[in-house]
């Protein structure tokens, strides 16, 4: 899927990449703005940065709605910066106020990864509150459910990271976004 719709906003061209958890969106993100001579940031790594404590220290305190508060704060103030790339944590999608400034504020994209590579990528992963206890297939298959329509209805173009690289992701990202302007 390819929606030709680049955002230049006050802001320049920021890039803000969406997408379930290990879909590679700190990793691809790094690399896509070493390519284009940007800022990278991760709204996850700026909140912990902030609040001095990991993610699941904040859920266990402030549960994931205190967690979405503060992931939207971070977003807010992030998205507002210019010419910037921004991978943004897997739920922050769930909330209207993050959907509407992402799609104000820049380009959308959709990095889109397969529930078995998924699995793989967070089986190990202790610090991803959402996935802690019982069957981890069952509880990535109910967060895609609920975040692909999402993710689908912001984003501008979408990405499978499958068997890629994230060297190769963001050239191609690169060459979308070369090929919009």
């Amino acid at each position: 899927m390819y929606n030709a719709r680049l955002i230049v906003s006050e802001h320049g061209m920021n890039i803000f990449l969406i997408g379930s958890m290990g879909a590679g969106k700190t990793t691809i993100g790094r690399q896509l703005a070493k390519r284009l001579k940007r800022d990278f940031y991760d709204s996850d790594h700026e909140l912990v940065e902030r609040c001095g404590v990991d993610i699941p220290t904040i859920f266990e305190f402030e549960g994931e709605s205190g967690f979405r508060d503060r992931e939207s704060q971070v977003i807010d103030q992030l998205s507002k910066l210019d010419n910037i790339v921004l991978a943004t944590g897997g739920g922050a999608v769930l909330r209207p106020e993050n959907r509407k400034m992402l799609a104000a504020r820049g380009t959308v994209i959709y990095l889109r990864v397969s529930l078995k590579n998924q699995h793989m990528r967070t089986s190990a992963d202790r610090n991803r509150p959402l996935l802690q206890g019982g069957d981890l297939k069952t509880k990535l298959r109910k967060l895609r459910d609920e975040r692909d329509p999402l993710y689908t209805a912001l984003s501008d173009f979408i990405l499978d990271t499958d068997d890629r690289s994230p060297n190769q992701v963001a050239q191609s990202i690169q060459r979308k976004l070369d090929h919009a302007t």
